[in-house]
């Protein structure tokens, strides 16, 4: 005779601590991009941004989350676009820099002008430009979905990485197709053929 299966536990509507939920998320450690874009003076802003994924292929979208009252947020809301600069696994005074509050951060790399925002030439490997297809906030960010006009490849990807609270770079990184074991594989074929 088989049991019962156990009934659901109800969540009881609290919510975790703050410190709970970056402890959580620093144990999942993810790429390094700045988000960038230009003010309605046409001045470059942008922020060092870990929270990026993509949300679909057709058409391809991206998701960034932007804190909400700050000057990246703003530009990216007004100008309608935004550029995501996937960073260099040696670019970590870059990342630093653009999560700091230094008014002239762009003074110190090197960037120009894209379709629809910054490209960091010097320090990512790679630039996706961005349209902005809608936003919502949600609690103090505003999560912003991008449709992507365009992506840039400069150079092989060696990416940096961020978790439990420290920069890393991608050690023994090869092709994509260097996965090992049928989890390896699985996740490939995810990736290649659905929403990621």
């Amino acid at each position: 005779m088989s049991a019962a299966p156990a009934a659901p536990h109800a969540c009881d509507g609290t919510c975790a601590a703050s410190g709970d939920l970056r402890t959580l998320m620093a144990a999942f450690p993810t790429g390094v991009a700045v988000v960038a874009a230009a003010d309605p003076a046409g001045e470059p802003i942008g922020m060092t941004c870990s929270s990026l994924c993509s949300v679909a292929l057709e058409p391809p979208t991206l998701l960034v989350c932007l804190r909400e009252h700050g000057p990246t947020a703003a530009a990216v809301l007004a100008s309608g676009s935004f550029t995501v600069n996937l960073l260099d696994d040696r670019a970590r005074p870059v990342a630093e820099l653009f999560a700091s509050g230094a008014e002239d951060r762009f003074a110190h790399v090197r960037w120009r002008p894209g379709p629809c925002g910054p490209h960091l030439t010097a320090d990512a490997h790679t630039t996706a430009d961005c349209r902005v297809d809608r936003a919502f906030t949600v609690g103090d960010h505003v999560v912003v979905l991008g449709a992507v006009d365009r992506v840039t490849a400069r150079r092989e990807p060696r990416p940096l990485l961020y978790g439990l609270r420290r920069f890393k770079t991608w050690e023994g990184a090869g092709s994509p197709g260097d996965s090992e074991g049928p989890l390896g594989a699985r996740m490939h074929a995810t990736t290649d053929n659905t929403e990621n």
